[in-house]
């Protein structure tokens, strides 16, 4: 059986997970959850360099866009040390350069840019309209449940965003091969009124299911049988307000994988049809058996 955190304590611990400590001027520091693998999500790193950036910002300047390298694998069982750089201070645009440090080196380093909101032009395509609505759709502790004999400390992590996939996940064996990986996805309890929480928010989820649509596109999996993989870069960019404590769905495609390198797109649109974010990320990708090298 799993029993991981979900829910609202799951969300209170990942918005406590966001508040960093400050340290000095432009220096935070950040933990990671009690139970968590060896290696730091991602997801966590870069929502957690987010919310430093902006602390760093003018009040009335919210992020349109990040793009991120990931260096190292972050360990879990120390904090994580965020330093802040002011790189500029526009009229209308704010940049800063964040650097997350473990053990003295870098692990993390990410640039953000934040705009005083301005009215211009707006468009946007149309949302997948094929796309059953999540609540028809299996939760992920339903499909979790029955390998949770091999998922180890993955089925003890908090969950605190709700993910319901709409095609087969990653770590099923012999699913075919899918142009498209989909899945809806939103925090697994209500997030405080903070529009810079909620970009945050996303950016932690956006790293969960990303690089399974290059895996999709070829019918591979997670793990054993499988591939392993590491985020190498990370890009989003906000285009609209939104909520990350409603249902959100992340329409993931891969361009193109060469190389032991996979690039992966998505879109984010809320259920109303408003593409509110993109997202890119490039990872690496290696057969089970290889290793993985921790300095990539």
């Amino acid at each position: 059986m799993l029993h991981p955190l979900t829910g609202q304590p799951a969300v209170d611990q990942l918005v406590a997970l966001l508040d960093l400590e400050k340290i000095e001027v432009g220096v935070f520091r950040g933990d990671s959850p009690d139970v968590s693998p060896q290696r730091v999500f991602g997801g966590q790193v870069a929502g957690q360099a987010l919310i430093a950036a902006g602390r760093c910002v003018p009040q009335d300047r919210v992020v349109h866009s990040l793009h991120a390298y990931f260096i190292r694998p972050g360990d879990s069982s120390v904090p994580i040390l965020f330093h802040v750089e002011n790189v500029r201070d526009g009229s209308s645009f704010s940049v800063r350069r964040v650097v997350a440090v473990q053990h003295g080196v870098t692990i993390f380093f990410m640039s953000a840019s934040f705009q005083r909101p301005e009215e211009g032009l707006d468009h946007y395509g149309q949302m997948p309209t094929d796309i059953p609505a999540p609540e028809e759709l299996r939760t992920l502790m339903e499909r979790l449940e029955p390998v949770a004999d091999r998922l180890g400390v993955w089925g003890e992590i908090a969950r605190p965003i709700d993910v319901r996939y709409v095609g087969a996940p990653g770590w099923l064996e012999n699913r075919p091969a899918e142009p498209k990986q989909r899945v809806w996805m939103r925090a697994d309890g209500r997030l405080p009124d903070d529009p810079q929480l909620h970009a945050c928010a996303l950016t932690y989820a956006s790293d969960l299911t990303l690089l399974d649509g290059v895996l999709a596109t070829h019918g591979e999996v997670w793990g054993p049988g499988g591939f392993t993989g590491a985020s190498l870069d990370h890009a989003v960019w906000f285009h609209r307000p939104f909520r990350a404590d409603e249902w959100i769905l992340y329409d993931c495609e891969s361009p193109s994988a060469s190389g032991a390198r996979g690039l992966a797109t998505a879109r984010c649109y809320t259920a109303a049809g408003q593409h509110v974010a993109t997202v890119v990320q490039e990872g690496l990708l290696r057969p089970v058996g290889d290793r993985l090298h921790a300095g990539k």
